[in-house]
C-alpha cells in the first residue's frame, strides 16, 4: 500500500468536498472536525475524481450520492434499504480496490514506526517530530514542518489524531494531537496504548486523517 506523506490538508479536502469544516483555517493546515464517516465519504469522492475504483460501499453502492448521509453534521451513516428507523451502516470495503481509503490499524502502526526504534514517529525527542500540547500553542500547524520519520512521513506523532479503520462501531484515532500529552503521541507495540477510541460520527478540532491506497503487486 501507499500512504500520503502528510495528513489531508484543508486545501485538498475543500477541492474534493467543496467545503471546509475545520475550526482552524489555512490551506496547509490539516483538515479537522471530521468524523470517520466524513473521511470515508471523502475517500470515495477523491477516488472517483482520480479515476480509481472506490473502496467503500453502503448497500452495495460506492456512489456517495446514493448514501443517506450529510457530511460534517455528526450524523450516522444510513443506507437506503431500511432495517429500522435508528439503523446505521458501517460501510463494507473492498481492500483489493485501487481507490483511497483509511489505513487499517496495523498499517498505520507499521508506517508510524518507520522501520526505526524510536519512542515517537521519527525521533525520541517529540519536539523534533510533532506538535502536542506543550509546543502547539493550542492550535494545529501546517503539515510537514517537523522532521519526517524513517519512511518520509510527517506528523504521525501529533498535530491531529488520525482516524484508522476498524470494523466496529467504535473506531480509533492514532498518533496524538496538538491538544494531547506526549504519552498519546508515542509509537507503542500492539496493543495500541494511548490510542483514542470513539464513535465514528464524533467531531473534534483535533481529529483528522491521512489516506492510503492499495497498489498492484
Amino acid at each position: 500500500f501507499e500512504m500520503l506523506k502528510t495528513e489531508v490538508t484543508q486545501k485538498l479536502y475543500r477541492e474534493v468536498m467543496g467545503e471546509n469544516p475545520s475550526h482552524f483555517n489555512g490551506d496547509d493546515l490539516p483538515v479537522e472536525y471530521v468524523s470517520c464517516f466524513d473521511a470515508i465519504y471523502f475517500c470515495n469522492k477523491l477516488s472517483e475524481k482520480c479515476g480509481l475504483t472506490p473502496v467503500y460501499a453502503v448497500d452495495g453502492n460506492t456512489d456517495v450520492r446514493k448514501w443517506v448521509y450529510t457530511s460534517h453534521k455528526a450524523n450516522m451513516l444510513r443506507g437506503q434499504i431500511p432495517v429500522d428507523e435508528s439503523a446505521f451502516r458501517l460501510p463494507t470495503l473492498d481492500e483489493s480496490a485501487n481507490g483511497f481509503r483509511l489505513p487499517m490499524s496495523d498499517e498505520w502502526k507499521y508506517v508510524a514506526e518507520g522501520g526505526e526504534n524510536y519512542e515517537y514517529a521519527g525521533s525520541d525527542n517529540l519536539d523534533e517530530v510533532g506538535w502536542y500540547k506543550e509546543n502547539s500553542g493550542k492550535t494545529t500547524h501546517p503539515v510537514a514542518q517537523k522532521k519526517p520519520n524513517g519512511y518520509g512521513l510527517y506528523d504521525m506523532s501529533g498535530n491531529v489524531c488520525e482516524w484508522v479503520w476498524e470494523s466496529s462501531f467504535s473506531d480509533n484515532c492514532y498518533g496524538g494531537s496538538w491538544y494531547g500529552s506526549s504519552d498519546e503521541c508515542t509509537v507503542y507495540p500492539y496493543p495500541y496504548l494511548y490510542s483514542r477510541s470513539y464513535l465514528t460520527n464524533h467531531l473534534y478540532d483535533y481529529y483528522g486523517f491521512r489516506i492510503v491506497r492499495t497498489v498492484s503487486k
